[in-house]
């Protein structure tokens, strides 16, 4: 702090320094007695030691002030301490101004996220209207094109479903709702869903029931089991999919299709990315499994994927994580 504050007085301490020179060669060449001078010296090196101790003290607490205010959040900073030197108000007058255009700025981009939020959500749940019309439409018919109709129609509702989740992570709120549940439950109605798309591409469901019982909330999980299983779907054009539990309580969806290249195993999650697969499907948004793993670690569940190309993909939910206690 003192070396601070000598280099910030360095100008003025070089001032007195010449200063002092000068009368001192006055006295030298006039050959003053050394009495005549020694006493009015002493006491001007007095009181000029007594200010810059002064002026020391208030540049160390000036600066443990604002040393202070950097920590203070933004809705405190406005009571940041008037200090008396002019130049010192202009600052501080600085500081509010910023402060206050900020805080105006960040009202505004909240109100226009909120309307967005609204506007969108409102857009996701109307057009789930038109979806279940077409869905119960297609259900009178059984022909290739209806089956295959109502495949892309369900893919267009999870579509939806993702615009939702998205929406609501981002959110202040939250609507989780912690509970027991009979995980064989949760896993049997993600699996109904796409009862059509395993006939349909002829792919065999290996599926051995967990007996097992969850405190988490259903639909965020449903959400993410749906998500895995698509995914297994999408990139299995034959073979099976497995599903089954690992103790103590680890849940495992695996499948048979062309797996995940190493490279890009180590991003899955990352949020826009859509690896090699991806770019090959040209429709993968790379959101999917980036909302599962925000949803698994809100619901404390660890969530990670082993695959080998080729060979297939096994994603791991381990339910164990971080016990929680039903509302």
């Amino acid at each position: 702090m003192l070396k601070a504050y000598l280099r910030h007085r360095s100008a003025a301490l070089l001032l007195l320094l010449l200063c002092s020179g000068v009368f001192g060669a006055v006295f030298a060449l006039y050959h003053l007695p050394l009495e005549a001078v020694a006493y009015p010296a002493g006491l001007c090196l007095l009181l000029i030691a007594a200010f810059i101790l002064r002026d020391y003290l208030r540049y160390r607490k000036k600066h443990a002030l604002l040393r202070k205010a950097a920590e203070l959040p933004e809705n405190l900073l406005t009571t940041l301490e008037t200090f008396p030197e002019p130049l010192d108000q202009d600052y501080t007058a600085i500081i509010r101004a910023l402060l206050s255009r900020e805080q105006a700025i960040e009202s505004q981009a909240r109100e226009q996220y909120q309307d967005m939020l609204d506007y969108y959500t409102t857009w996701a749940h109307q057009i789930k209207t038109p979806i279940a019309a077409m869905a119960l439409h297609l259900q009178t018919q059984d022909s290739p094109l209806s089956r295959s109709l109502r495949e892309e129609l369900q893919r267009i509702e999870q579509y939806v479903e993702m615009v939702l989740c998205y929406l609501r992570l981002g959110s202040s709120s939250t609507d989780y709702v912690f509970r027991e549940y009979r995980l064989d439950g949760i896993i049997k109605g993600a699996v109904r869903r796409f009862a059509g798309q395993f006939i349909s591409r002829g792919l065999a469901l290996r599926y051995e029931e967990t007996d097992k019982t969850v405190v988490t909330d259903e639909k965020w999980l449903t959400f993410v089991l749906e998500q895995v299983l698509s995914n297994a779907l999408k990139y299995t054009p034959s073979g099976e999919i497995f599903i089954y539990l690992e103790e103590p309580a680890v849940l495992c969806i695996r499948d048979t299709g062309m797996g995940i290249a190493p490279s890009d195993l180590p991003r899955i999650f990352e949020k826009g990315y859509t690896g090699v697969n991806g770019r090959g499907e040209k429709h993968s948004s790379g959101l999917g499994l980036y909302l599962c793993a925000e949803i698994c670690r809100r619901l404390g569940i660890g969530l990670s994927a082993e695959s080998t190309p080729g060979v297939g993909t096994t994603i791991r939910m381990d339910l164990s994580q971080n016990p929680l206690r039903p509302e």
